[in-house]
């Protein structure tokens, strides 16, 4: 099936590795153009070279400098003369208990979890140089359901959630998509950093991947598939919902 995203551009957060890394690699293969957004400048480079030059372009920054959308909005524009979207992925927040938290983690997780998809979302419409703008925020199974000792993402991700809804609300008459993704355990550095936390990391791993209806761990590309699917214009019906892409785990409608 022809996804019809030649000659779209999009902007990739958390680009560098993971899902980020993982969505940019499929948008290209389908004759998207990507501006990667990440911390890690030099990972960044490699991606372009492997991704090509004519096909992504790398902003090294940190989504929370209110700055950052901006010039990721104005680097699509420059450098292919369009954009139509982005994938708004962002760095998981710390473990911890409701009450072990502290008020200063929530603030920093607030800031780079909950506000990027927000400030992303509002620049890339008003730069948009298409109305029928697709968005893609990477939630959490967190939206729907809580993790034991995921305190922040327990308490921010649900709130993202009914924002998907909400936006896609405000935007639809315009043309415009909203959908939040929810991957379950997919093997990136993230996941691989969960389970370093525990006793026995390969004994995390494998009970995790028992977990699973499919008794795997999920791959990002896996993941990656769906993501473009749902910004292309193959599913121009789609919009004000939450998709899991977890393998089964998920147990609430």
């Amino acid at each position: 099936m022809d996804l019809g995203l030649t000659g779209r551009t999009f902007v990739v957060t958390a680009a560098s590795g993971g899902l980020g890394r993982a969505t940019a690699e499929v948008l290209v293969a389908e004759g998207a153009r990507v501006v990667l957004v990440a911390r890690r400048a030099e990972v960044l480079a490699e991606a372009v070279e492997q991704l090509g030059g004519e096909r992504a372009v790398a902003l090294p920054a940190d989504l929370t400098d209110p700055g950052t959308a901006e010039r990721a909005c104005r680097l699509a524009l420059e450098a292919f003369g369009s954009l139509d979207g982005a994938m708004v992925s962002v760095g998981g927040p710390p473990k911890g208990s409701a009450l072990g938290t502290t008020e200063e983690q929530w603030h920093d997780a607030f800031d780079s979890v909950f506000l990027p998809a927000l400030r992303v979302s509002r620049t890339v419409l008003e730069h948009a140089t298409r109305p029928d703008v697709a968005l893609a925020w990477v939630l959490s199974s967190t939206s729907k359901q809580p993790l034991p000792q995921m305190a922040i993402s327990n308490g921010l991700r649900p709130g993202l959630g009914l924002l998907v809804k909400q936006l896609a609300d405000e935007v639809g008459p315009q043309g415009a998509r909203v959908v939040g993704l929810m991957p379950g355990t997919i093997s990136t550095e993230r996941i691989t950093y969960l389970h370093a936390q525990s006793e026995d990391p390969a004994a995390a791993r494998e009970a995790a991947a028992r977990s699973v209806p499919l008794r795997r761990l999920g791959e990002p590309a896996e993941f990656a598939r769906v993501a473009a699917f749902a910004l292309s214009p193959a599913a121009s019906y789609l919009t004000g919902c939450l998709l899991p892409v977890d393998g089964g785990v998920m147990r609430v409608l």
